[in-house]
């Protein structure tokens, strides 16, 4: 819990950082509200972490500035709105997605959208080039591998200059993901904080005492697991869901992308278990995270939304998305059974 001092809520040195051992905490009652236990993982990873204790990564990440920042930032929208703590989490996930991932996944769209109308020049660059490079091999004797060298080398600095004629770098593409992901890692571990009642008080309860009160359906004690599985399958479905819809709509993927796609799947079924062992709050996050994502992925595959955001025609767009979309769906999963 804070202390206040002079007006500013001072936060007591973890006694993990004092030596002292952290014993488990044991359902008690104050006030009317009903203090939940923490679950066995979060003790088990609490009393892991000591003073230069193979734990001390993560109580170092967990006390963070980016970290901290995601609680204050989930505490200002409970704070502003008065919601319960089922509807903040589920209201900040969108709020975040909607101002920071949803405007990077357009540019991202728009990024690839003109690396896909360069091939043809690209295309055609190559030709050339390797009938160029074919010439001046016969004509000064290159070996086979001094050839290919030359093709690739020259190859690689003429697509640069495209890419930079065109400002579309296929890095560019990546900002997403390495915006996205830290912010995934962020907001779990405030909530993980939140849950485990090892950072901040609002209003005289702590927020661990608010989040066991806080919950909705089957889910009440968001401190504690679902112990009916209901939402680690639903993060594991929709992740899976997300990655079927990028496998549909891409013909002729590469070894690589093939390789790629059945990773993620895995990954994605992997979440299940994993989502089983923390506390609801944090997977009910996921759970909203997720089906932003899918969310998105729908919405950027709209005509209409995509020339709104200005992303450039290419071959592959269709007029019906989503007609298509459907269509591929039966044909791989409904029409073979």
């Amino acid at each position: 819990m804070l202390c206040r001092l002079g007006g500013r809520w001072l936060r007591p040195l973890p006694a993990l950082q004092l030596g002292v051992r952290v014993p488990p905490l044991a359902p008690t009652s104050t006030g009317g509200i009903k203090h939940s236990a923490l679950p066995a993982w979060a003790v088990a990873s609490v009393s892991a972490v000591g003073s230069g204790g193979p734990g001390s990564w993560y109580e170092a990440l967990a006390t963070s500035a980016p970290v901290q920042g995601a609680e204050e930032v989930l505490l200002g929208v409970h704070t502003a709105t008065g919601l319960p703590w089922w509807a903040c989490i589920g209201l900040t996930t969108v709020a975040l997605r909607g101002a920071v991932t949803l405007p990077l996944a357009a540019y991202q769209h728009y990024i690839l959208a003109k690396v896909e109308n360069l091939q043809p020049e690209i295309k055609n660059i190559a030709r050339h080039l390797n009938q160029e490079i074919a010439i001046r091999a016969n004509q000064l004797k290159w070996s086979k591998r001094a050839a290919r060298l030359t093709y690739l080398k020259n190859m690689r600095r003429l697509v640069s200059e495209l890419y930079v004629r065109d400002n579309c770098h296929p890095f560019k593409a990546t900002v997403l993901v390495w915006i996205q992901f830290p912010m995934w890692i962020f907001m779990s571990i405030a909530l993980r904080n939140f849950s485990t009642g090892a950072t901040h008080s609002e209003a005289g309860f702590s927020v661990q005492e608010q989040l066991a009160n806080d919950g909705i359906l089957w889910f009440r004690d968001l401190t504690a697991l679902d112990s009916t599985w209901i939402l680690p399958i639903s993060v594991g479905v929709t992740n899976l869901l997300i990655v079927e819809i990028f496998a549909l709509q891409k013909t002729g993927m590469s070894r690589f992308q093939t390789y790629i796609t059945y990773f993620v799947r895995a990954v994605s079924v992997l979440m299940i278990p994993v989502a089983a062992t923390v506390p609801s709050s944090i997977v009910l996050y996921w759970l909203c995270s997720s089906f932003m994502g899918l969310s998105q992925n729908l919405l950027l595959r709209s005509p209409r939304f995509r020339r709104l955001c200005r992303i450039p025609l290419t071959k592959s767009d269709s007029d019906t998305p989503y007609k298509d979309l459907f269509a591929a769906f039966y044909a791989k999963f409904i029409s073979r059974t």
